[in-house]
Formats: C-alpha cells, structure tokens, sequence
C-alpha cells in the first residue's frame, strides 16, 4: 500500500512539472525491469508510448528555456497535466474499488494542480525580469527536481511521502503570495507601457466625469 500511494502521489505530483518527462521515465524503467507498473499503467511501456513522450519530453525542455513562452506553455497545459495527474494517480492503484480510485483521481488532480500553478507562477513572476538567465535557472531547477522526485516515488517512498506533506504545507502558504506577486507585477508593468493614464489631465478627466 506504502508503494502504490507512493506512485500515485509521485506520478501526479511530477506530471504537474514535467508530464512528458514523467510517462517517459516511467515506462523506461518498467521495461528496463526497474519498477513493476500495475496492469492499468502498463501501457507506459509501450515503445510507442515512450517513444512519444520522448519527442514530447524534448519539445517542453526547449520550450521551457524560452522566456514568455513558457508561461503560454503553461497556461496550455493547465488542461493536460491536472488531468493526466488524476489519471496516473488512479491508474496507480489498479484494481481498487471505484471509491478509491475516483478519491485517488481528485487527490491526484490536486496534487498535479498545485504543482504546475506553483510552477506557472513562479516563472511568471520570474518573467517579469528582462534578463534570461533567472528563467533557466528555474527550469533547471524543475527538470532536476521532477527527476529526484520521481526517484524518489520509485526506490524510497517512505521518503518521498514525507517530502509530499512539506511541500504541500510549503505550497498552501506560497500560493496566495506567488498570485498577489503576479497580479502586482502585472498592474505595475501595465502602468509603466501606459504612462499616459496616470497623467494630470487624465486624472482630472476622471474626477470631472
């Protein structure tokens, strides 16, 4: 039970990071022997699968490094990684009852969520500097960190579960403040390519109607 909540957790948690990269290594070490897939996972083995997650997996590390873009990738994927989190987490416990497997689906969904909001609006704010050098470190960052996590989910899940709970408290604090620190940046890059509606005149315009 420890293993399958382990999985459940470690594939949607990564999926919100790095879902192309997750089904890829996912199903390079059940074919390699490394891990045992429940049957309802086992098609991430398939060459085909990987293969295509492969091409995937090299297309979001590339599109990652590109400032602005990323985040335009992310905001796409909002629709594909929540709910390929839910998937993977239900999936991971296979032959559960169907009430298991739709709460493993919701706390998947979530786990996935939180993680890719957490992602998206760090690197939005991280966007907001002109230099690129910030935005690469961050995606080094979370490509390192969806690989030890997912190593982690496979070989020590003990381990991993207890990392799980402190990011979730970590993430549940930093949320609210990463939107206020988006929303904030925004107005304040908004006021700075529109001087003209905070002049004098304007200003008078607007008491005047």
């Amino acid at each position: 039970m420890l293993e399958s909540l382990s999985l459940a957790a470690g594939l949607s948690w990564a999926s919100g990071l790095r879902l192309y990269l997750t089904v890829f290594i996912t199903g390079v070490f059940e074919r390699m022997g490394l891990i045992h897939l429940p049957d309802s996972l086992a098609i991430l083995s398939s060459p085909w699968v990987t293969g295509v997650a492969a091409m995937l997996a090299v297309v979001e590390f590339l599109a990652d490094k590109i400032p602005a873009f990323d985040s335009l990738w992310d905001a796409v994927h909002t629709f594909i990684r929540i709910p390929a989190g839910a998937v993977l987490a239900a999936g991971s416990l296979d032959h559960a009852d169907p009430t298991m497997l739709t709460i493993a689906a919701l706390a998947g969904s979530t786990l996935a969520g939180a993680l890719h909001f957490a992602k998206a609006s760090t690197r939005a704010l991280i966007n907001l500097s002109p230099e690129p050098v910030s935005n690469w470190a961050a995606s080094a960052t979370e490509d390192v960190g969806a690989l030890t996590g997912i190593a982690l989910a496979f070989f020590v899940p003990l381990l991993f579960l207890i990392m799980l709970i402190v990011f979730l408290v970590t993430a549940g604090w930093a949320l609210p403040r990463l939107a206020r620190g988006v929303h904030g940046g925004v107005s304040r890059m908004a006021k700075h390519m529109l001087p003209g509606t905070h002049s004098p005149m304007n200003r008078l315009r607007s008491k005047h109607d």
